[in-house]
């Protein structure tokens, strides 16, 4: 039995059954679930039912503090990529609606030109912004 380390509960699982030379069928067998539920797991898409846990182990050979020591390895990795993504989708977000905002206030004539030529170049720089950073990561 070999555990990486910081590895997923479903990177485990997944490797162990392979170890053993068990499908997710056979896993899900004599777990009593459904081979989509293995596979779920092994995606990292939902975790087993703590009380199979014991169960689980047991048919993988490994120790339930071991299976969980993934789960928990899992939740210390640093979120950074989801945060970039998040921060991406954010500035494309106030672009958006700055245009819109510039749109619907100009048909209601309730915007100088000034602020609408505000309005629309803080869009464009969040839009620089995005691609800017969007380029750097590649």
């Amino acid at each position: 039995m070999q555990t990486v380390e910081k590895q997923t509960i479903g990177n485990t699982i997944a490797q162990l059954r392979k170890e053993k030379n068990m499908t997710q069928a056979e896993l899900a067998q004599k777990m009593g679930v459904t081979d989509k539920a293995v596979s779920k797991w092994e995606r990292d898409l939902s975790l087993p039912d703590t009380s199979s846990l014991p169960k689980l182990a047991q048919i993988l050979g490994i120790s339930v503090d071991a299976l969980m020591q993934a789960q928990l390895n899992k939740q210390e990795q640093p979120t950074g990529r989801k945060a970039e993504e998040i921060v991406h989708l954010a500035l494309q977000g106030v672009a958006l609606a700055m245009g819109v905002a510039v749109a619907v206030l100009s048909f209601m004539g309730q915007i100088q030109a000034d602020s609408a030529i505000g309005m629309l170049g803080i869009g464009l720089a969040c839009l620089a912004i995005a691609q800017l950073s969007q380029k750097s990561e590649k």
